[in-house]
């Protein structure tokens, strides 16, 4: 049985395109806030292989999406170098912030053996998903899991980190590699576990001026990028530089990764050059799909004309809100799957 997401990630085009969506297994449902109050924290969610499996099996079960991705959370790689880390209701994540001398002390040796229990979910995912549904991995990119190391928690432009980076080049660019290699491991150890497809969320590359966007962003994640396909070289890879812009293009021809998921703001016609690069992924706005009605058909319907034509995964621009209704949901995948181009 093929698996539509991995045929399109090698460059066909299939029609209607397969469909995920991030943060498909979250708030939004009341089957996963049942399991959430279960498990006790949020943290203690990621580390419980049969509660995170749980969770990301129930919306291929309600949906029947084309791929399921690993329920975890980008900020496991800090915690496990030794960083604290606790989550706080409408706080977000807190960390103790990072200093320039800290970095020399992260424990990059013990920090595969803390996220075994990401491998385990996915050993348990590897054996019970649809042959037809594709397993995806993911990890935070280099540059947006520094912003939290950083700052300690969420900024909206991430100066500290930015400053961070213009005051201390050198102790910026170790920490960035430092990530990209133990980011790397993590995913290495994610495909020994089951995993087929990769991604990588630069959920701030958008902040960046273009120099450091090459520094920050680009450089770190190809450095991943070569690492990985050291041992797996068939893997494929989506990057997600969310933000990123009109240095989308210069993200898909110098990080090595196979495709890349746009965020909402991409405008299609750029989408469409950027198509004839690298397979694409995205780009709804999530909003549109809180909205639903007529501005949810016509966003799905613009951007299946627009580049339904070449290799597309449908998706969001980015995750999915909580507030976000289950109709509006069970509309997307039909109207997605409904189409003909």
């Amino acid at each position: 049985m093929t698996k539509k997401v991995l045929e399109v990630l090698s460059g066909k085009t299939i029609s209607p395109p397969p469909i995920w969506l991030m943060r498909q297994a979250g708030r939004f449902l009341p089957e996963y806030r049942e399991v959430r109050e279960k498990a006790g924290s949020f943290l203690d969610l990621c580390y419980n292989p049969q509660l995170a499996f749980e969770v990301t099996m129930q919306p291929i079960r309600r949906f029947g999406f084309d791929a399921a991705i690993l329920f975890s959370d980008i900020l496991v790689v800090p915690h496990a170098l030794g960083r604290n880390l606790r989550f706080e209701e409408k706080k977000g994540p807190i960390l103790d912030p990072l200093s320039v001398n800290e970095i020399e002390n992260l424990n990059v040796e013990k920090a595969q053996e803390k996220l075994i229990p990401s491998f385990e979910t996915l050993s348990l995912l590897k054996n019970a998903l649809p042959h037809d549904t594709t397993l995806i991995g993911f990890c935070g990119a280099p540059w947006t899991v520094a912003t939290y190391m950083i700052a300690g928690h969420g900024t909206p432009d991430q100066a500290p980190a930015r400053l961070f980076g213009f005051n201390h080049p050198e102790a910026m660019k170790t920490l960035l590699e430092l990530l990209a290699d133990v980011s790397a491991d993590y995913l290495v150890n994610q495909v020994k576990s089951g995993a087929e497809v990769l991604q990588i969320f630069d959920s701030w590359a958008g902040v960046l001026d273009e120099q450091s966007f090459d520094e920050y962003v680009i450089y770190p994640i190809n450095r991943m990028v070569r690492r990985i396909r050291k041992v797996f070289p068939e893997v494929p890879i989506i990057g997600f530089p969310k933000g990123a812009g009109a240095l989308y293009e210069n993200f898909a021809r110098k990080t090595g990764v196979t495709a890349i998921g746009l965020d909402w703001s991409v405008p299609l016609s750029f989408a469409k050059k950027l198509q004839k690069i690298t397979p694409v992924q995205g780009n709804l706005d999530p909003l549109r799909l809180v909205s639903g009605g007529t501005a949810l058909e016509k966003g799905i319907e613009t951007i299946l004309e627009n580049l339904g034509n070449g290799p597309l995964v449908f998706n969001l621009g980015h995750g999915i809100t909580p507030q976000t209704p289950i109709k509006n949901v069970e509309r997307l995948v039909k109207l997605v799957r409904n189409f003909n181009k």
